[in-house]
């Protein structure tokens, strides 16, 4: 099983930049569009926004490539 985050959990999560850390600023559990492409979420494997604590870059990514930081 995922682990479930919420808003407010300092993340961090591996990028093509190396190790990135952010804060969780929305939980989806229902399909969302983002950045232009739709990001498939659910009750069961939602998805999160997360501001990088660096660069105020938002991403969106699933728990499993997540981990408390």
């Amino acid at each position: 099983m995922t682990r479930r985050f919420k808003v407010g959990d300092h993340v961090s999560w591996n990028s093509e930049a190396g190790r990135v850390s952010g804060t969780i600023i929305a939980v989806h559990t229902a399909d969302f569009d983002y950045k232009g492409h739709t990001h498939r979420a659910t009750e069961d494997d939602p998805q999160y926004e997360i501001r990088s604590d660096r660069t105020d870059h938002i991403a969106a990514h699933r728990g499993s490539v997540l981990r408390l930081a």
